[in-house]
Parts: structure tokens; C-alpha cells; sequence
């Protein structure tokens, strides 16, 4: 009984450890959602410009908090020897002296020409244009990743095509050497086939190479350590009919009111008209109100009347501190008349900054203008290029396949069957890159459109 018993916890031991070690040879599949994801929550670039942004935020609630009175108090306690002023008597005395000064003031400014105002303004309007840089910064991110994704599906799709490309011609040389053996082919057939085998899966082993530097290319985009077995999902993506690709000129137009870059140079416009306002403000007068409350206590000021019981001596704290009490307000005007044409270089210079903004937006709209009709264009062109090598693939397929049979028996020499394989394979490839490169052309034109970056199946 008590050896099956350690059976059976031996058992239960076996099985936890074969889950854990199930568990951890289970990799993560990342899609390319899940990588965009995984970039926009941790790359450390897009947490400067959030951290930026929050900058600019605090920056924008202190000038809101600026709007409040400014209230400040003072405790003073002095000591002194020799020949001074009391300043509660204001008589000089010649010993040792105790001194107390408490005081409460205030300061809010009533008018300033707005300054405070538009300074409010164009903090939340630089808040705002950071928070856009910072969008910018993530979609940039986001389409790296999109074009390191489809450069991996492009190396694998790559190496499985160079693989069976190995795989035929070892079958070939396999029937070459066996008509060889028979005599009825020349042994420089068979070398000039294996000399092509050899070059294939030199090809092998460099699209292999490429696969890995696209898996490392990805990892360092996320800013991941390389994981032995990072893996990726790979949906099969076919281009089944022609695309219905939106005007180009349509899509400027949507990109020109959604894309960040153009909202952040649109916001920084704003904060330069605001810049001027402030500037012009400080031609005007300025009123502020103060107010103020203080009181005093010295171990000089006594009891002066004789006919008091305590005459001479030093009057109790708390009866000083309510009788020196003293109370101001006053109302404060300025009027700025001359101070050396400073404030005329200060319009002058955010006028100045007024035209560069407008620059920098319209700057901003050709570049999207730019991008937009390149994209339109590569995406028009790589489609055509699709298509164009798609023929050709099925051309070279059936020429191969007819200089394959030829060859079997004989009819053409292993020159030109190596010639027909070899642009058979590079048929193969171009194909696959004239299929990504189209795939990629679309999805910055999806991009421009706001539409989430997904690969699905094109039908």
C-alpha cells in the first residue's frame, strides 16, 4: 500500500513537472497587432514625448493657477548688542534687544493688458500641439513594425520557395546521375546540375540569413532582447482581384484633418498669434491690488504711565501683539512709457514667429501632399508590377517544365536547363517581392486613411 502510494506522488510530480516544462516551451505568438501594441506601451521614445506632453500640461495648469492672488507670510525673531534702532520704537538703544515681526500679504493683479489670459491660451494650445507630436511619433513606430512584420512573411515566404527550388534540383541531379550511370547523358551534365545545386542552397542559406535579420530587425524595434523563439503569426496573404484604391487627392484631403502633424503645426499657428497678444500686452497699463497685515513685539517697549502699578515694566507679548497691529491696502498702476523699444522688438519678433508657424504648416501640408501622392503612386505602380511578374512567373514555369522534359531525354543540354531554372527561381522571387512591396504600398495608403494597421487575406 505504501509503495503505491509513492507511486502515485512520483506520478503527480512527473505530471506537474511535464506541464511546466509544456508551459515554458510554449512560445508567444505575436501578431501584428499585438507587436504595435506591446511598441506603443514601452518604447521609451513615445514615453519622452508622453512625458513631454505632461510638461506642457503642468506648464499649462500653473498659468491658470497664476490667475489666483499670491499670498505670503513672515516670522522674524532677532537678537541685538550694542547701539541699533528698535524697530518696534524706532529709538536707538545701546543693550542687548528682543525682537518679534510677524506680517501676511497679498498681491493679485486686476488688469495686465490680458497677458495672463492669452498666456493660458498658449499654454494649452503648446499642450495640445505635444500631445499631437506625440501621436506622430506613435504612428511613425507603428508603421516601422508594419514594415518589419511583412519583411519577415516576405523572408519566409522567400525561404520556402528557395527550399523547394534545392528540393527539385536534388531530384534532378538524382535523375541525371542515373543517365549518366546508363550513358546516355555526359558526366558534364551532371556536374554543370550539381553546380546549380550548390548555388541554390548557397540561395537557401542567404534568404535563411535574411529571415533572421528580419526577426532581429522587429525585436529591436520593440526594444525586445533577442528571444531564441520569437514567433510571429504568418497569415497567408493572396491578391485576388484588383484593388479599388481611393483618388489620391481624396485622401490629402482626409489626411489634411486627421493626421497629427498637421493638427501639432495647426496648434503651434494658434500659439504664435497668442505669443503676439502677449507682446502687445505689455504696451498696456497694468493695475494690481495689495494688501497687507502685520504687528510687532520688543522687550524695550515698558509701561510709560507712572500712575500704572507695572510702569517700566516690558509689556506682555500677547498685549503687544494686538496693540502694533497694522493694516494696509493699496492699488498699484503702472503706465509703461519708454524702456528702450522693448516691447516693439518683442511684436516685431513674434510677428516673425507668426509667418515662420505658417510656414511650418504649409510645409507640413506638402509634405503630406507629397507623401500621400507617392504612396498613391508606388501602390498604382507595384500593383502593375505585380500583375507584370505574375505573368511572367507562369511563363517561365511552363518553359521550365519544357526544358525539363527536354532535357530528361535528352534534347537540350544542362546549360540551358540551368539557365531556365535559374530564371525560374528569379521569377519566384520577384514575384514575392512585387506581392509584399504592393501589400505595404496599401497599408501606408490604409495609414493615411486612419484605418487600423492589420494584414488580413486581399480578396
Amino acid at each position: 500500500m505504501k509503495k503505491f502510494k509513492n507511486l502515485k506522488i512520483a506520478a503527480l510530480v512527473f505530471a506537474i513537472i511535464f506541464l511546466n516544462i509544456q508551459g515554458f516551451s510554449q512560445s508567444e505568438i505575436w501578431t501584428l497587432k499585438g507587436c504595435i501594441d506591446y511598441a506603443l506601451d514601452n518604447n521609451i521614445r513615445i514615453k519622452q514625448s508622453e512625458l513631454s506632453s505632461e510638461s506642457n500640461k503642468a506648464t499649462l495648469l500653473q498659468s491658470k493657477l497664476d490667475l489666483l492672488p499670491s499670498v505670503n507670510g513672515s516670522v522674524n525673531h532677532s537678537y541685538g548688542w550694542g547701539r541699533s534702532v528698535d524697530m518696534a520704537t524706532y529709538e536707538y538703544t545701546n543693550q542687548k534687544t528682543t525682537q518679534d515681526y510677524f506680517s501676511i500679504s497679498g498681491n493679485v493683479t486686476i488688469f495686465n493688458g490680458l497677458q495672463n489670459f492669452n498666456e493660458i491660451k498658449k499654454n494649452q494650445y503648446e499642450y495640445l500641439a505635444s500631445k499631437y507630436d506625440s501621436d506622430k511619433m506613435r504612428d511613425d513606430i507603428s508603421l516601422q513594425i508594419a514594415a518589419a512584420y511583412l519583411q519577415i512573411l516576405f523572408s519566409h515566404e522567400l525561404v520556402a520557395t528557395s527550399r523547394e527550388s534545392v528540393e527539385v534540383t536534388k531530384l534532378q541531379i538524382d535523375r541525371t546521375k542515373k543517365m549518366v550511370d546508363a550513358g546516355t547523358l555526359a558526366k558534364g551534365s551532371l556536374l554543370d546540375i550539381q553546380s546549380q545545386g550548390a548555388a541554390e542552397e548557397l540561395n537557401l542559406i542567404k534568404a535563411e540569413n535574411q529571415l533572421n535579420l528580419a526577426y532581429l530587425d522587429l525585436q529591436q524595434i520593440l526594444d525586445l532582447e533577442v528571444i531564441e523563439d520569437f514567433v510571429i503569426d504568418k497569415p497567408q496573404l493572396t491578391i485576388r482581384k484588383k484593388p479599388e484604391l481611393i483618388p489620391a487627392m481624396q485622401i490629402y484631403r482626409y489626411a489634411l484633418i486627421n493626421l497629427p502633424e498637421i493638427k501639432s503645426a495647426e496648434y503651434r499657428l494658434k500659439s504664435s498669434g497668442r505669443s503676439l497678444a502677449i507682446a502687445k500686452g505689455n504696451r498696456s497699463p497694468s493695475l494690481s491690488l495689495r494688501a497687507g497685515w502685520g504687528t510687532n513685539y520688543s522687550d524695550q517697549i515698558a509701561v510709560f504711565d507712572p500712575a500704572d502699578p507695572n510702569f517700566g515694566e516690558v509689556i506682555p507679548f500677547g498685549d503687544q501683539f494686538n496693540d502694533n497691529q497694522n493694516r494696509t491696502m493699496s492699488i498699484s498702476l503702472s503706465i509703461p512709457i519708454f524702456n528702450g523699444y522693448q516691447v516693439s522688438t518683442y511684436i516685431s519678433q513674434a510677428k516673425m514667429g507668426i509667418i515662420n508657424s505658417e510656414y511650418n504648416l504649409q510645409l507640413q501640408k506638402n509634405q503630406v501632399r507629397k507623401n500621400v501622392e507617392q504612396a498613391f503612386a508606388d501602390a498604382v505602380a507595384a500593383y502593375k508590377s505585380y500583375n507584370a511578374t505574375k505573368k511572367s512567373l507562369l511563363s517561365f514555369r511552363e518553359a521550365f517544365m519544357y526544358m525539363e522534359t527536354k532535357f530528361n531525354v535528352g534534347m537540350v543540354n544542362s546549360i540551358d536547363y540551368n539557365v531556365a531554372k535559374q530564371l525560374l527561381t528569379k521569377a519566384e522571387s520577384d514575384l514575392l517581392s512585387a506581392k509584399y512591396n504592393y501589400i505595404f504600398k496599401a497599408k501606408i495608403l490604409d495609414f493615411y486613411m486612419s484605418k487600423p494597421l492589420t494584414i488580413d487575406e486581399y480578396k
